[in-house]
């Protein structure tokens, strides 16, 4: 399956039919399973997109490839599952690498236009991950996810470079919104590349962020004479949600219409989805799962376990209509169990484009178009893969396994006939998950995310959510405690000979211990299989010193996770061969530099620090710095 063997033979054929079809994939931030009107939701009203689900085809099994945001927009673009993704963490900024294929890479390679207007998520301004790197001609919107909570930051980014939003201070209230100008930009990128093959992509962000619509959008009509509406009780945030709903509808709408005017529908493919699963927000006794029921099915009262965040059903499930007159009937209902990483290969596959040797997605084709226009049987996935932070899950067949990592346990459910995953069978079925655990061993290899050249621009850009609405603080960087003092041997010269373990899924890598920058961080690994005490490193001095002491600053967020308690440092002149400790010390649970000083200097080339417990005991180690205070030698 890593390899995707399918096509193009079939793919000449679909080229022959619709001439280099157009793709507007439209994307909507945590619009869940249940929160459209066809799925029968009682208050959100969504006529367009329910018409719709009428015109083309509705997939009741679409998964997402991660239950939150940057995570599943990596996997969506390079077609890759969880566990070989470049971008695993949901920090706002861990960046695709430099060298990695997208879907409009290689689209622009086949002769289309690409343009994404909306949240792009997988990698900040100056980073290996800028969507202008990575195959689009053009990207407008926010690049940071943070930025893109607010709908009135003082400016959006096109291409890296700052467009500035009239009237705007961040916040939640201002005189231009910014999902207006997105959705404006896009409509403009249709119709300027009407008459060639183009490739635009709306990872649009309502109804997620802060919960903020003009009150005289025409979405706010359809609600008029709606008794909850009216009702003060019920909090405005619910109703803007409802509203928000409804204009992505209306956007929804406008598209499609663009397209019928440009005479272009049916030579245009036309996807509406969510990206993660639902999220129980404005919940209360009386809606336990949430105001607008995201997991909870309306007609039946049956509900998906659980939500955005974590690999149970309700994070996982998305909404998703396909539309294509001509090309694909309409009005159907389809089951196929399918996951975003498998939309590269389909749009290779519509497109004709190569589909890179290392993805791990099936083209759904077959079940778009039907089996005789494509050409062949709809391949099935026998099992699918995610990992999240502690957690790892795996669907095989109808079974579904779920880990907590840090409990070493799994939990079984069978989805066919428990599709709320509420009856653990994991002590029944031994075989199963020992197939399940295989194929999680099988699917996980460590993250090699991107890098930055610099974060400025990055860390302003989150800022900007807020802008010159609130405070503008100190640089991160700038608030945080650092190591200083005389004798220091200097970072620059210190290199990482080894260490036992490091967290690769959220970048917190083992060579951030010596760096000098506390905004860095090295954590042991604990997204795969949790590395616990002793933890070690080994440092080059880059030549020999005589030490007097050891400097150790922990994590500079807001956390404790894996700070050094009980800790021992040596001295050698060999990387390999370390006998009796120079010092041995606990440390406190404080922010600031520690100090381990030697009874006397010791003298070695090479340091090995050896971590033996944490300040909460955990089974982890992290450092923001280490530093090495050198004896001056006398003249």
């Amino acid at each position: 399956m890593r390899a995707l063997l399918c096509l193009l033979a079939t793919g000449h054929v679909l080229l022959a039919a619709s001439d280099k079809p157009n793709i507007v994939y439209i994307m909507c931030d945590e619009l869940a399973y249940y929160e459209l009107g066809h799925m029968g939701n009682p208050y959100l009203k969504s006529p367009r997109i329910d018409r719709m689900a009428t015109e083309g085809i509705r997939f009741t099994h679409a998964l997402a490839a991660s239950p939150v945001c940057a995570p599943l927009r990596c996997c969506l673009m390079t077609g890759k599952h969880a566990g070989h993704a470049s971008v695993r963490a949901n920090d706002g900024g861990t960046p695709l690498r430099a060298e990695e294929e997208t879907i409009a890479s290689l689209l622009k390679a086949r002769g289309y236009a690409t343009g994404g207007f909306g949240k792009w998520g997988a990698g900040g301004r100056d980073s290996t991950g800028v969507p202008e790197k990575h195959g689009f001609d053009v990207f407008y919107g926010y690049y940071d996810q943070v930025h893109a909570h607010s709908f009135y930051p003082p400016y959006l980014i096109r291409n890296s470079e700052e467009v500035e939003l009239e009237g705007n201070t961040g916040g939640r209230s201002g005189k231009t919104y910014s999902h207006y100008s997105i959705m404006e930009e896009g409509l403009e990128f249709i119709r300027r590349n009407k008459d060639n093959p183009f490739f635009c992509y709306f990872p649009i962000t309502p109804p997620h962020g802060m919960y903020d619509i003009p009150a005289d959008d025409p979405a706010w009509n359809l609600y008029r004479d709606e008794a909850w509406i009216k009702d003060k009780k019920i909090a405005q945030d619910v109703k803007n949600y409802a509203a928000m709903v409804t204009m992505v509808d209306r956007n929804v709408g406008a598209v499609l219409d663009l397209l019928e005017e440009l005479h272009l529908e049916k030579n245009t493919i036309v996807f509406f989805t969510g990206d993660n699963g639902g999220q129980d927000r404005f919940r209360n006794d009386a809606h336990p799962r949430g105001f607008f029921g995201p997991n909870k099915n309306p007609r039946t009262g049956a509900e998906f376990r659980g939500g955005k965040g974590n690999l149970y059903e309700g994070g996982l499930r998305i909404p998703f209509l396909v539309r294509w007159p001509g090309m694909i009937r309409a009005g159907q209902i389809s089951n196929l169990r399918f996951c975003q990483y498998d939309m590269l290969a389909t749009l290779c596959e519509i497109t004709g484009a190569r589909i890179p040797g290392d993805t791990d997605g099936l083209s759904i084709v077959p079940a778009l178009l039907g089996e005789k226009k494509a050409g062949r049987a709809q391949e099935q996935h026998p099992w699918f893969y995610w990992e999240f932070g502690n957690m790892v899950a795996v669907r095989w067949n109808d079974w579904k396994g779920i880990k907590l990592r840090n409990r070493e346990q799994w939990e079984l459910y069978d989805l066919n006939k428990d599709p709320g995953e509420t009856k653990n069978l994991a002590a029944h079925h031994p075989e199963i998950l020992g197939r399940i655990s295989e194929l999680a061993r099988r699917n996980h290899s460590p993250a090699q995310p991107g890098t930055y050249a610099s974060r400025q621009r990055h860390e302003r850009d989150r800022w900007a959510k807020w802008g010159t609405s609130k405070p503008q603080p100190a640089p991160r960087s700038a608030r945080m405690h650092r190591i200083k003092g005389r004798n220091l041997v200097p970072f620059e010269r210190m290199k990482l000979v080894r260490f036992s373990s490091e967290n690769q899924s959220n970048n917190r890598r083992a060579v951030f211990a010596i760096d000098g920058r506390p905004d860095t961080v090295w954590h042991s690994l604990w997204s795969g299989p949790v590395a616990k005490h002793p933890h070690e490193l080994v440092i080059d001095l880059g030549a020999t010193c005589r030490v007097s002491g050891f400097r150790y600053l922990a994590r500079q967020d807001q956390g404790w996770n894996g700070a050094f308690a009980d800790t021992e440092f040596y001295l050698s002149d060999s990387p390999d061969k370390f006998e009796a400790p120079a010092v041995k010390t606990t440390f406190r649970k404080v922010k600031t530099a520690q100090t381990a000083n030697c009874a006397k200097p010791v003298q070695g080339r090479y340091v090995k620090i050896r971590i033996l417990s944490e300040v909460n005991g955990q089974p982890w180690a992290s450092a923001a710095d280490l530093a090495v205070v050198e004896t001056p030698t006398k003249n």
